[in-house]
């Protein structure tokens, strides 16, 4: 929770050799094709179909049709020079009721998307779950419910006998926190759920699929395959040094980020953690033996999201103090053991989402992580931001507040790099504008803009300002 001086101007290498340069989508963000070959609804499908849950109405239906043009997308990234791809699969597209055999259309089209990716000399990065368990699996109680965590297991089964030939680094799940805290706390996000105690079961449960993914994973691979998990960890910042501005950061780091990397990493569940929350869940009951053993099993790397710092303090201390509400937009707090911390946003410009643009964030986090996890490789698997990107007379989008933006964060991560954090890879987020969840298509993180009536691809200047820090290597002077 420290803070660092501003990044120096960067104008030689500054990344390791073999620095995997990457962009990132998610599946129902782009994909489109909702129900063909066999798919059936995902939980975004039926959150996004609600009145008042999406900002216009919108849905992922046709999204930005990655479906039907991922060769013309591919084709895109190799102009762009891309090293690697990270892009999700679709659980229900693969396994339409998150039960029984696997849906061959369904993983031909994933098939289709690496050799493609390989044949322009991409390495495809897959994740298991961005988000969009199969509604039937929700109807039976989704991730509150114990048995989703192995229904997850056998998902990951079938796509590594698929895909394994192809594939050799996965991602478990992204950002589970916001599956947990969003889905079933706030309910901001898909399955539109407000109980904290399902909040929590459902951590506990994707933690649990986590592991026994791993293991699956494991089983079905060659022994060279790399295995990660995807967190957006909160780097946390106390308003103060006041006592209880520091019992806040406590709180909200527990349940923002060891409520994760405690079992995954550190061998189980935080004892403060469990006091926060005891009068929520019966953390004895819902633990069962063997399952610190299963979540706790290794992984080769872990992924770091970052987009913004999160400054918190008392509500004592907060009274005469401008705030934001910490939930997303919702009514109910996705904090469960800490509703009554104050949140505030960073000092500084913010990006069209009111996110303070501050990337001494992310070089503290990934010290952190490098101090507490000495020995566990890097990579920062999502990145970006929105803008209000204006099309110009000649169809271009000029958007020098995200080249900014991205020059900033790029250099943030260098200086983790030489202050010895072992960072192996960034990950544009986004590589097409697209479906932003809750804020619909109001919000464009794409470094290639989509014309939404048209469909039609574009890349932005950012694209080519990112295409030219992979070709040299290095990051321009900025001053």
């Amino acid at each position: 929770m420290t803070v660092t001086e501003p990044s120096t101007i960067h104008t030689g290498p500054a990344f390791p050799s073999g620095f995997a340069w990457g962009a990132a989508t998610a599946a129902y963000q782009i994909e489109g094709a909702v129900t063909e070959n066999g798919r059936t609804p995902s939980i975004w499908d039926t959150f996004s179909h609600t009145p008042g849950k999406v900002a216009g109405g919108d849905t992922g239906d046709i999204a930005v049709d990655h479906f039907h043009r991922f060769r013309e997308d591919v084709r895109l990234m190799a102009e762009l020079g891309l090293t690697s791809y990270r892009f999700s699969l679709s659980w229900p597209r693969i396994q339409p009721t998150g039960r029984g055999p696997a849906v061959e259309s369904g993983l031909d089209f994933y098939r289709a998307l690496t050799d493609e990716l390989l044949a322009h000399g991409i390495t495809p990065v897959a994740t298991l779950y961005h988000w969009d368990l199969p509604q039937h699996l929700e109807e039976l109680g989704g991730w509150p419910a114990r048995d989703t965590a192995y229904r997850f297991a056998d998902y990951a089964a079938l796509a590594a006998e698929a895909l394994g030939d192809r594939v050799a680094t996965w991602t478990t799940l992204n950002e589970p926190w916001c599956s947990a805290f969003l889905g079933y706390g706030s309910g901001v996000h898909a399955p539109g759920r407000t109980d904290p105690a399902d909040a929590l079961k459902a951590a506990h449960h994707l933690n649990l699929g986590h592991g026994l993914a791993v293991g699956a994973l494991r089983a079905a691979l060659p022994r060279t395959a790399q295995l990660a998990v995807s967190l957006n960890l909160h780097q946390i910042r106390p308003l103060t040094d006041h006592p209880d501005d520091l019992a806040a950061a406590r709180r909200i780091d527990a349940v923002g980020n060891r409520v994760f990397t405690g079992p995954m990493l550190n061998g189980g569940y935080p004892a403060d953690l469990l006091a926060d929350t005891a009068h929520l869940v019966d953390w004895d009951t819902l633990v069962q033996p063997g399952d610190q053993a299963e979540i706790g099993r290794p992984i080769d790397l872990l992924g770091i999201n970052y987009y913004t710092p999160t400054v918190v303090s008392s509500a004592e201390n907060a009274k005469d103090l401008p705030r934001h509400d910490g939930h997303g937009g919702g009514d109910q707090s996705p904090w469960p053991g800490a509703e009554d911390v104050a949140f505030h946003l960073a000092a500084g410009e913010r990006t069209a989402m009111d996110w303070p643009i501050d990337p001494t964030g992310l070089t503290d986090l990934l010290l952190d992580v490098h101090r507490t996890h000495p020995g566990l490789p890097m990579l920062v698997t999502e990145n970006g931001a929105a803008f209000e990107d204006v099309v110009g007379p000649d169809g271009t989008v000029d958007d020098q507040d995200r080249i900014a933006y991205l020059h900033g964060h790029l250099a943030a991560v260098a200086d983790a790099v030489a202050a010895g954090a072992d960072v192996r890879g960034y990950y544009l987020w986004s590589l097409l504008d697209n479906f932003e969840w809750a804020y619909g298509y109001a919000k464009r993180f794409g470094a290639v803009h989509v014309d939404y009536a048209t469909l039609a691809r574009t890349p932005k200047a950012s694209a080519r300002w990112y295409a030219e820090v992979i070709r040299t290597g290095t990051l321009p002077g900025q001053g």
